[in-house]
């Protein structure tokens, strides 16, 4: 994949002594899990810049290099290279460790906690495997919080003035109703620290829920009418115009979750049956929506842009296939 992106310069990332015989498999590993060209390509651009971070760490070969020291090399500055090669380098860590590339370092006491509790969220509490993440992330900077890997026996002697300072600590990056949902979080955490013994029961107690008072956020919906102005006022004559259309429409027609249309593939479209079944990462089960005309007009424009995009053809004027939603019945 890289020669094809690369058809003419490909050799510049390919010759490059530590990075260079992993980038072509590592374009196709990022291709299958659902980058598009472009953000493949902006990555492989940066990969000289990274390659030169990498050097001076004085890394000299991947599979002699640890997760942990991986990610503490990349680059943070505030610049658009540096920021893709950050992106580039989080990217590449995820696929070294699942190609088993890395050198293994052995868990932390905090990692080896974190583990047993996802494990309980997932088996006991059903959790889908999002909300076990976000679950996990909190605790864990709680755990960073107390320096837990340093000190054993810092649960034990855990006091309600620590929580308060973490909260305070934490309620310095996020908004009130987030740090809702991060005390909610902690108390979960902090029950299943009690129930195996780890810290004193009752400290969850301890910890207060900012307060939310009703009608001071935005309307959580704007008026139809404004919606409408808004997808009216999207250029559908370029295949990026017309893929943001498509997934604006979903959105408000059916109040899908971002996730949930971007997780949308074509097999999840029933044509003929005239439903969507659109997949549900938080929920585990499928929901079936019925397939109006103006969306499935929408998504064969943008399949047909699609199509015509990788073949290289000019675009063709396209018919209405509100009568008829099978692309099949479309021209392309």
């Amino acid at each position: 994949m890289l020669t094809s992106l690369f058809p003419n310069t490909h050799t510049r990332y390919t010759s490059l002594p530590i990075l260079g015989s992993f980038l072509d498999d590592f374009c196709s590993w990022l291709e299958v899990h659902g980058y598009p060209p472009s953000a493949v390509s902006r990555r492989m651009e940066a990969a000289p810049f990274l390659e030169k971070c990498l050097q001076q760490q004085q890394i000299s070969s991947l599979s002699d290099c640890s997760e942990e020291r991986l990610r503490a090399c990349l680059p943070r500055q505030k610049r658009w290279t540096p920021q893709i090669a950050y992106s580039l380098g989080r990217s590449l860590a995820s696929y070294l460790q699942e190609r088993g590339a890395l050198k293994p370092t052995p868990p932390t006491a905090s990692e080896r906690l974190i583990g047993v509790y996802r494990e309980h969220l997932h088996r006991v509490r059903g959790f889908a495997v999002s909300t076990v993440g976000r679950h996990a992330v909190v605790a864990g900077d709680f755990l960073h919080f107390l320096k837990y890997d340093d000190k054993a026996d810092r649960l034990r002697n855990l006091h309600v003035r620590d929580l308060d300072d973490f909260t305070i600590q934490a309620s310095s990056r996020v908004g009130r109703i987030t740090m809702q949902k991060v005390i909610a979080i902690m108390r979960s955490f902090l029950r299943f620290l009690a129930a195996f013994g780890e810290i004193p029961v009752g400290l969850d107690r301890g910890m207060e829920s900012p307060r939310h008072h009703r009608g001071e956020r935005l309307a959580r919906a704007p008026p139809w009418q404004d919606i409408l102005l808004l997808l009216r006022g999207i250029d559908r004559s370029s295949i990026k115009g017309s893929r943001d259309y498509a997934m604006l429409l979903l959105i408000a027609t059916y109040g899908l979750r971002r996730s949930e249309v971007s997780s949308l593939k074509i097999d999840d479209v029933h044509w003929r049956a005239r439903v969507i079944r659109v997949p549900r990462p938080k929920v585990g089960a499928p929901l079936a929506v019925p397939l109006t005309d103006e969306v499935a007009t929408a998504l064969v424009e943008y399949l047909r842009q699609r199509v015509v995009e990788n073949r290289g053809a000019e675009p063709v004027p396209a018919r209405s296939c509100a009568a008829r939603p099978d692309p099949a019945n479309c021209r392309l």
